[in-house]
C-alpha cells in the first residue's frame, strides 16, 4: 500500500491518509464572516478525500486581516457559519482545522485580483497596521505602529479568545500562523524585530512572543485537540532567520506541547531569493523532523501523487499539505489513490465514477 494512504494519529486526529488541504486565502468574506463560498470550497475537498482540511488564515482581530476580504474569528457571531462548515466536513469523514493569524505589517491590503496594494487608514477598506518594529514591508509603503506592551497583551488575548471560538465552532485542530512575514514571523526575524525590550534582540527574546501566545492558547484549547504551528523555515535573505534558527525554535516548541510543525519558508522580505522548484521546501520538513524529533508537514509545489507518496515513504515528512494543486483538483486524493493503485472509499454519490468501474 502506498504510504501516502497510511493512517496517522495526532492526538484527537485519526487521519485516514497523509493528505492535508493547506490554508489558502480566498478573500471572499465580508466583515470576517464565512459564507457559502467557504462551505463549498472547503466541503468539496472533504468530499474529495482529504484527511484534514485547514481553513484559510482566520484573523483574530479586524486589524489582523491581510485584506478586508479575509476570514475572521474575532467575534462570536462568526461561529454559526463556521460550525455549519465543520459539521459538513465531519459528515464526509474528514477532520477540519483553522489557522489563527494576525498579519501585522502585511495587513490592510487590496484583494490580489484588484492589485494587492497597501491600503492606508484613510481608505474605506484600510486601517493602521501594527508590527514588532516600525519597519515597512517595502521602502515605499507606510510603516506599521510598533506594538507596545499593552498591544502585545491585547494580541495574546485575541488569540486566546479566537481559540475558544474555534473550539465552539467544532474545529478539530488549530494552527498558529508564524510564517510568511506576518506578525509572529515579524517578531521572530532579526530583519523586522529591532526592539530593545524583552521581545527583541536575542533569539530568546525574539521567540518570546510566540511562546507566550502558545501559553495563552493552551489555557483554553482542549488538551485532547491538536495544535500545529506554521513557520518560515528560512527567510532566504542574508542576515535573516535561518534553518538553524528553526531547528532551535522547534526544539522549544516541542516542550510547549506543539504537535506538528508546518514547514514553509519566506514571505518576510522583498529581498528574498527563493530557488523555486518542485518540493523546494521539503528539505526543511525533513531536517526539522530529524533534528528536533517532531512531526512535520511538507508544503510547496507538491503536485503529483508519486511525489507526495515519496515524501512520506522516504520519511521526509509526516503529512503533505497541498494548496494550488487542490485549487486545480478538489478530488486530488481520489485521483492519487487510483494512480497509486490504492482502493479507498469514495462518497456513495460518486461511487459510479470510479475509474475501476465499468
Amino acid at each position: 500500500m502506498a504510504n501516502l494512504f497510511s493512517p496517522l494519529t495526532i492526538k484527537n486526529l485519526q487521519l485516514k491518509n497523509r493528505i492535508v488541504v493547506s490554508p489558502m486565502c480566498e478573500y471572499s468574506s465580508t466583515d470576517g464572516f464565512a459564507n457559502n463560498w467557504h462551505l463549498v470550497h472547503l466541503g468539496s475537498r472533504a468530499i474529495g478525500g482529504a484527511a484534514l482540511i485547514i481553513t484559510e488564515a482566520a484573523a483574530v482581530s479586524p486589524e489582523g486581516r491581510i485584506s478586508y476580504g479575509d476570514l475572521g474569528i474575532w467575534k462570536d457571531e462568526h461561529i454559526e457559519k463556521l460550525k455549519e462548515i465543520t459539521d459538513f466536513v465531519h459528515e464526509q469523514g474528514a477532520y477540519i482545522g483553522t489557522q489563527l493569524a494576525h498579519a501585522g505589517r502585511k495587513a490592510s491590503r487590496e484583494k490580489p485580483w484588484l492589485g494587492n496594494a497597501q491600503l492606508l487608514a484613510n481608505n474605506e477598506n484600510g486601517w493602521d497596521t501594527v508590527g514588532a518594529s516600525p519597519i515597512p514591508f517595502t521602502e515605499t509603503e507606510h510603516a506599521p505602529i510598533a506594538l507596545d506592551k499593552a498591544g502585545i497583551e491585547q494580541v495574546k488575548a485575541d488569540f486566546k479568545a479566537a481559540a475558544i471560538r474555534a473550539d465552539k465552532a467544532g474545529f478539530d485542530m488549530i494552527e498558529l500562523h508564524g510564517a510568511h512575514g506576518y506578525l509572529i514571523n515579524q517578531f521572530l526575524s532579526p530583519l523586522t524585530n529591532k526592539r530593545t525590550d524583552e521581545y527583541g534582540g536575542s533569539f530568546e527574546n525574539r521567540t518570546r512572543f510566540l511562546l507566550e501566545l502558545i501559553d495563552s492558547v493552551h489555557e483554553v484549547w482542549p488538551s485532547e485537540k491538536a495544535l500545529f504551528v506554521r513557520i518560515s523555515s528560512t527567510e532566504w535573505v542574508d542576515g535573516g532567520w535561518t534553518a538553524d534558527d528553526s531547528v532551535a525554535l522547534v526544539k522549544v516548541l516541542k516542550t510547549k506541547g506543539v504537535d506538528l510543525i508546518d514547514c514553509s519558508s519566506g514571505g518576510n522580505s522583498p529581498l528574498q531569493k527563493i530557488p523555486i522548484g518542485p518540493g523546494y521546501q521539503v528539505e526543511f520538513a525533513e531536517r526539522i523532523k530529524k533534528e528536533a524529533d517532531v512531526l512535520t508537514g511538507a508544503v510547496g509545489l507538491i503536485t503529483t501523487s508519486k511525489q507526495a507518496d515519496e515524501i512520506i515513504s522516504n520519511g521526509q515528512a509526516d503529512l503533505v499539505l497541498l494548496a494550488r494543486e487542490f485549487l486545480r483538483d478538489p478530488h486530488f486524493p481520489l485521483r492519487a489513490a487510483h494512480e497509486l493503485n490504492v482502493d479507498i472509499k469514495w462518497p456513495d454519490q460518486y461511487d459510479r465514477a470510479q475509474w475501476r468501474k465499468k
